[in-house]
């Protein structure tokens, strides 16, 4: 401890009596209820243990995850463009990422799973083909989104409103004397978009990202409604037999609670592998010898 730097050794803080008192209380309410949960017989542990890795909650488990991970990855892609056309100087193409971001950041999850779902009552039949030519293909629409189709779909186009204005966000923290740069050295737009932008916007971006892919995670319980056997469905289906709604409960929660903490480690680590401040402590000047009397350092 005597060769660090004193601006890197850890500060101490003294604690207060009042700390300690909330300690004492804060662990007899938690011993308390957690007694009272364990010894509860209405809770039903061993049908918990039971049920915990039936397939059909694991296999509601692996349908979570997709709708995770699809949606997420094509929520991004679709906000980054978002975000893009928002920050364009184009008013048109910024108004219409606009006012896209508007209506589904201000329209219930819930409701737009249900619209997607009912869609063919709006456009029972589409066709796609050439105009002015005879090439073309109906689609129906009744038979092209199901229940799975619809909630991808419904998650995917309101994570990417949400995705837009964080990557938007990123942009914003791009200094002005960086884009100035790029421009200054001919960059087109892409290519300082690519180079520059997106690079600095990064430790502003992901940080927020993770905490999007942990609501979503959550927010895939919604699609319930729509039949489609994730999670919550599963385990709803099998207590619809069984009448035992509360282990069963018990059992979707627990997993969303213990997939919510294996996703919230890394998003931790991502945390601080960006906030980081940017420009680092010096390290420890090397010893200067002088070699002759006029002052020239070796």
């Amino acid at each position: 401890m005597g060769g660090m730097d004193p601006a890197l050794k850890p500060r101490l803080r003294r604690r207060s009596t009042f700390e300690y008192v909330a300690w004492v209380v804060c662990s007899l309410v938690g011993l308390g209820v957690l007694a009272s949960v364990v010894t509860n017989p209405n809770f039903k542990w061993g049908v918990v243990a039971r049920y915990f890795t039936h397939e059909t909650i694991i296999r509601g488990l692996m349908l979570t995850i997709f709708l995770t991970i699809a949606s997420m990855a094509l929520g991004t892609l679709l906000g980054l463009a978002l975000a893009i056309m928002r920050s364009s100087t184009i008013k048109p193409v910024a108004a219409t990422a606009g006012v896209y971001i508007t209506l589904f950041r201000g329209t219930p999850v819930l409701v737009q799973l249900i619209f997607w779902f009912n869609i063919a009552a709006l456009y029972p039949n589409l066709t796609i083909g050439i105009p002015f030519t005879d090439i073309n293909t109906a689609i129906d629409v009744n038979a092209l989104i199901a229940p799975i189709t619809a909630a991808l779909i419904g998650l995917t186009l309101n994570e990417a409103a949400y995705m837009a204005e964080i990557i938007r966000g990123g942009f914003s923290a791009v200094g002005k004397g960086q884009i100035e740069a790029a421009d200054s050295l001919g960059m087109s737009g892409w290519t300082k978009m690519r180079k520059v932008i997106i690079p600095q916007a990064m430790p502003s971006i992901i940080p927020a990202t993770g905490n999007q892919v942990i609501g979503m995670f959550k927010e895939t319980s919604l699609v319930s409604v729509l039949g489609v056997a994730e999670l919550l469905q599963s385990a709803q289906l099998i207590y619809a037999r069984t009448y035992e709604t509360i282990p069963l409960l018990i059992v979707a929660s627990l997993w969303y609670l213990l997939m919510t903490l294996l996703l919230s480690y890394p998003q931790s680590k991502l945390e601080q592998r960006y906030s980081r401040p940017s420009v680092r402590l010096p390290r420890r000047a090397k010893k200067v010898v002088l070699t002759e009397p006029e002052g020239i350092a070796r």
